[in-house]
């Protein structure tokens, strides 16, 4: 995948630039709403489809800037719905189903090694299958998993969404925002990689210390005895090695400088093939695990940005991004990217800085993604995963303190951030 230049903004514009501004701030802002509540269970793209086509007809993005954007925009896109195919298909291979069998054995009724045991497992899958195998796939299995070992759910299912978006800092296909870094950086897989892996372990690290303090009441509870019956399913090998074929994939086909999505692809492809010849699923099946619906949205919300962009949210950023590749500059771009990943969601921040950012090389560019994956933990709105893992946490009857969550979020955080953008500044001085 290739990044491309955003030409330069105001060219080409129809509309007034006071109107353009307003017109385009609140296209943003309802589509933003609209993700947020969802009225009646609608997707996402109910709203944002129809905003894009309004900045476009009106003049707010002139139709060469939508259609760049959407060029830029269209092979992350593919990458992602394959990616959600392959994790789809893990789930209905039983490979979640396994990995909560195992973690209830680990555990062995202790509430510390089973908290120790889904951020492993979480890390794992979240950087390899993508946050969204994390929220929708595995939070339900930590659900049943803490009831089964008598333990109390908060901690660990507070871990998926933490974990969903903080683990996802390591490899180009653990997150949207990644692929969208992954093409500015100008990186090969193994190299954006190897950057990311120590910045990866020591968010992690620094999220555990935080949690193991944080709900230290919860996890010295006595469990009031774990169960044990039900059968124990096995690994499922085929889906396991197919994983590891597709990351192996990924490798070479950024070495041979062939689009990582192919290998994303076949990999999805082998295992819906399986699926469907077993008649465990559908052609239709491999559609919905693909999110078109999502996907509709990802290229829409890209369209209202470049928006929004164009109309003077470029200018005024650029002047507060810092500049230059040293630790203090590294730090303001990731605290800038935290806060505007809260204050208008991370998947539009990452959109608005890469392009600023990229200039100054790879390291602001990892420091923009350090900033808009472990920034979303402060708040609900600050990643389209949180908004989905609140949903998936109501529908297990299990309600989420905003203050709770809120005052976890000021305690990881800024732990997290400064000591990955730490991390990444050590790690871009030795390579």
């Amino acid at each position: 995948m290739s990044g491309h230049q955003w030409i330069n903004p105001g060219k080409d514009r129809a509309l007034n630039t006071p109107l353009a501004e307003a017109l385009s701030a609140v296209l943003l802002v309802a589509v933003l709403v609209w993700a947020v509540i969802r009225p009646f269970g609608l997707p996402e793209a109910v709203m944002a489809v129809p905003a894009a086509g309004i900045a476009v007809a009106t003049g707010a993005i002139s139709l060469d800037h939508a259609r760049a954007e959407a060029e830029r925009l269209g092979p992350v896109v593919g990458f992602l719905a394959a990616v959600l195919v392959l994790a789809h298909f893990c789930d209905l291979e039983g490979l979640f189903q396994a990995c909560g069998a195992w973690m209830a054995r680990w555990a062995a009724g202790r509430p510390v090694r089973l908290l120790t045991a889904v951020f492993g497992l979480a890390s794992v899958i979240t950087a390899v299958l993508s946050l969204d195998a994390t929220v929708v796939l595995l939070t339900p299995v930590v659900f049943a998993t803490a009831a089964r070992t008598g333990a109390r759910p908060k901690p660990h299912v507070y871990a998926c969404t933490h974990l969903s978006n903080t683990a996802s800092l390591l490899l180009p296909v653990s997150n949207l925002t990644n692929l969208l870094a992954f093409a500015a950086s100008g990186l090969g897989f193994t190299r954006f990689a190897a950057l990311m892996a120590l910045p990866w372990l020591v968010a992690i690290g620094a999220e555990y210390l935080v949690f193991r303090r944080f709900f230290v009441r919860d996890l010295s509870a006595a469990a009031p005895g774990p169960g044990t019956g039900g059968e124990t399913p096995g690994l499922p090998l085929f889906a396991v090695v197919t994983v590891a074929c597709t990351l192996a994939g990924f490798v070479v086909a950024s070495a041979l400088g062939i689009d990582p999505a192919w290998a994303a692809t076949a990999g999805a492809l082998v295992l819906a093939a399986r699926v469907l010849l077993r008649r465990g699923a559908t052609p239709m099946t491999v559609v919905r695990a693909a999110s078109p619906g999502f996907l509709a949205f990802v290229l829409a919300l890209g369209v209202v940005v470049r928006a929004v962009v164009d109309n003077g949210l470029a200018g005024a950023l650029g002047h507060v991004l810092p500049g230059g590749t040293g630790l203090p500059a590294l730090l303001g771009v990731a605290a800038l990217a935290a806060v505007l990943a809260n204050l208008i969601n991370n998947l539009p921040a990452v959109l608005v800085l890469l392009p600023l950012a990229a200039p100054a090389g790879p390291g602001a560019v990892l420091a923009v993604l350090l900033g808009v994956n472990i920034g979303p933990n402060l708040t609900y709105a600050g990643s389209l995963a949180t908004l989905l893992w609140r949903r998936i946490v109501h529908q297990h009857e299990h309600e989420v303190d905003l203050g709770e969550f809120t005052r976890l979020g000021l305690l990881a955080v800024p732990s997290a951030l400064v000591a990955a953008v730490v991390a990444l500044w050590g790690s871009l001085q030795v390579m």
